[in-house]
């Protein structure tokens, strides 16, 4: 779920120290999903039309048949469809879509994110945690994936709410060899791909990017994207690009009814949020190694960021940017992916600010 104030803050989070807000401290790798809990339910799809003993799927763990049902209740608690008891064995009624590595992995498998994937059933926030993990050394291409976020952030001070199991809450670790000048067109990147992967899923869904940092259908908010770098002067050491979206959200609270939709409430049916995150990690893997292998990727990125969005060109805008205001007309993106507006002073090149539609 979005946040009532939507920021657009074009200036990426730029961090030279890692730091842990209070009240809101970074997962640590045991309080990951017990990676037991994925085998099982792959082992269940492995063979959905036969019973499976709990003596095969203790050996499958390597544990025993009473650690098997403690488990077994443990994920019917979350949500998933288990028949059977000890006597008889267990059936999974329905595929759970749940966002587990052994879930995704097999449908990964050739990118840059098949290999680190963690998953949370509760968590502070994706971003804190994937940003703590990239200090302590994380390797590039490291996934941080939610059901539920606690403490979920946006740009600001403002908080992203995380309905259970109802979105995609995640953030992925990079390592680019760019400058830190050259992250704002990497979050622009990953725009596109969020869009990509919609429309793959989906075309139904009638996706316009909002510079720098949203997605929108039908003017209301279905995406946020979040970027958070530790860099020096020249060079970036990590980047945290965190992606949330709304996807089988059924309602919102009345506040943000005008401002934010979910995929489901867009087209009027439920998504898989399993196709969709892969679908989305795929597409953001081909937009990374655009960026970082061919020379003229940022054009293309900003070309077709701008070709995508209603909001970069010719959009009648007003910007809160640093206690001043701006009324203008958008004309483009700069070289390095800034907004231009063209005000009764002439065109002014916005840096970072809240960017709205004007009235």
């Amino acid at each position: 779920m979005i946040f009532p104030v939507l920021p657009h803050n074009s200036r990426i989070k730029k961090i030279r120290k890692t730091r842990v807000e209070a009240g809101d401290p970074p997962a640590r790798a045991s309080d990951a999903t017990d990676i037991r809990l994925g085998r099982i339910i792959r082992l269940l799809m492995e063979h959905s039309t036969v019973v499976v003993s709990g003596t095969k799927i203790a050996q499958e763990i390597s544990s025993n048949r009473s650690e098997v049902w403690r488990l077994i209740q443990q994920l019917r608690g979350l949500g998933v469809d288990v028949a059977g008891h000890p006597a008889t064995g267990y059936l999974l009624n329905s595929v759970p879509d749940l966002l587990l590595p052994e879930i995704l992995n097999p449908m990964l498998r050739g990118t840059l994110f098949d290999s680190h994937l963690c998953h949370f059933y509760k968590i502070g926030s994706t971003n804190t945690t994937a940003m703590a993990a990239a200090a302590d050394g994380a390797p590039e291409g490291s996934v941080f994936l939610a059901e539920e976020q606690t403490a979920g952030r946006g740009r600001g001070a403002h908080s992203w709410q995380s309905t259970r199991s109802a979105g995609i809450y995640c953030s992925v670790v990079l390592r680019p060899a760019l400058p830190p000048s050259d992250v704002l067109v990497l979050s622009l990147a990953a725009g596109l791909a969020v869009r990509a992967a919609i429309e793959q899923v989906n075309q139904r869904a009638n996706i316009d990017l909002k510079w720098p940092n949203d997605v929108l259908i039908a003017d209301k908010k279905v995406c946020g994207i979040l970027t958070e770098m530790n860099a020096e002067v020249t060079r970036v050491r990590y980047v945290v690009v965190g992606i949330g979206i709304n996807v089988n959200h059924a309602n919102f609270p009345e506040e943000l009814k005008g401002a934010a939709t979910s995929l489901r409430l867009a087209t009027g049916s439920e998504w898989s949020r399993v196709e969709l995150t892969a679908a989305l990690l795929k597409s953001l893997d081909r937009e990374y190694r655009l960026l970082i292998e061919q020379t003229d990727a940022r054009q293309s990125i900003l070309r077709r960021f701008t070709e995508s969005s209603s909001w970069v060109r010719g959009k009648p805008v007003r910007v809160d940017e640093n206690g001043s205001k701006v009324e203008g007309t958008t004309e483009g993106l700069d070289d390095r992916g800034f907004l231009q507006v063209r005000t009764g002073c002439g065109l002014q090149t916005i840096l970072s600010g809240t960017v709205r539609a004007a009235k």
